[in-house]
């Protein structure tokens, strides 16, 4: 318990009639809050779990982590206390941690958004209410989902390499967080970006040689804010979407933004997309590679694959 403090604060619940109820009745939920993730508080966040959580049914405790990584240690010492709940409550960065922490165990997840793109939980049709979020929750229906790994790390919605990584890795570096200032920054950049040349191998027997705007590999439909970068993703289905957009210039450009926004990208000319087990990408440096939406400078060489129902997720 003396490590675990140095590393994050823990909040506890206010006392309900329920904390008189015999705990081994009920099941163990822990929600690790980031605080900093999204462009909104948490201040609220504690009074509506209270507020709304099941407690005749459910013995929940609140974390709020201080730095990444903080997440993974603290679900692998409540998995030896017992715990098999565990709740995202931030955005897709936060939902990877959690999730990269329980694949391929008996435990589940649950996802309350509040970060700035909430993908995954776009794509499950979690609301984005937190209390609404909360009560999805309470009836623990859970399903098992796909997950994909990208030089062996776990992603959930999609990962990929171009100009959306570039712009992940700029975003980074912005004060100001949320969908406009990512926009204002893609728009910046859009004139400066260089499409790059590619070599992709996919599921060992399609190869071809690319340059490309960026190439995405997707679990789920969306990178977030429903933006939809492979509309027909199917998450269950043990395979990944492969979308390479060729290169655009400025007046291409509104149309592809809006088409990524009603659904319709794959009906574009400048997109190619298939269906594959595992994809092999090359370029001709090491360069950032962004996955769930966080950039991470990466080999010239990126193996990509999925793991077929490897998550357990709370779902509406």
């Amino acid at each position: 318990m003396n490590a675990m403090k140095k590393n994050y604060f823990c909040e506890l619940k206010v006392s309900s009639m329920a904390d008189y109820t015999s705990k081994s009745t009920r099941k163990k939920i822990l929600f690790i809050v980031n605080p900093i993730s999204g462009t909104r508080g948490k201040e609220s966040i504690l009074h509506t779990i209270n507020k709304t959580i099941d407690n005749e049914t459910l013995d929940p405790e609140i974390l709020f982590t201080r730095k990444k990584g903080d997440a993974r240690q603290i679900i692998t010492e409540k998995i030896a206390e017992g715990y098999k709940y565990f709740v995202a409550v931030g955005g897709d960065g936060t939902v990877n941690e959690v999730g990269s922490a329980i694949v391929n165990t008996e435990c589940a997840m649950g996802i309350i958004p509040f970060g700035s793109g909430n993908g995954l939980a776009r794509h499950l049709k979690i609301p984005l209410d937190a209390a609404k979020a909360i009560q999805v929750i309470n009836k623990l229906k859970i399903e098992a989902i796909d997950y994909g790994i990208v030089n062996g790390l776990p992603f959930f919605c999609t990962c990929g390499v171009g100009f959306d990584a570039h712009i992940g890795y700029r975003f980074a570096k912005e004060k100001g967080r949320g969908f406009f200032n990512y926009v204002k920054v893609a728009l910046m950049d859009f004139f400066r970006y260089k499409p790059k040349k590619y070599k992709v191998k996919i599921d060992d027997t399609q190869k071809m040689k690319v340059r490309a705007f960026l190439i995405t590999c997707a679990n789920a439909s969306q990178y977030g804010n429903n933006a939809y970068i492979a509309p027909n993703a199917d998450i269950q289905d043990g395979l990944l979407d492969i979308a390479i957009m060729s290169p655009i210039n400025l007046l291409q450009a509104p149309a592809i933004g809006a088409m990524l926004f009603t659904r319709t990208i794959d009906k574009s000319t400048v997109l190619q997309t298939g269906k594959a087990h595992k994809v092999v990408i090359k370029r001709k440096r090491e360069d950032v590679v962004h996955f769930d939406g966080e950039p991470i400078i990466m080999d010239r060489k990126i193996k990509i694959s999925v793991i077929n129902k490897g998550l357990k997720v709370i779902v509406p």
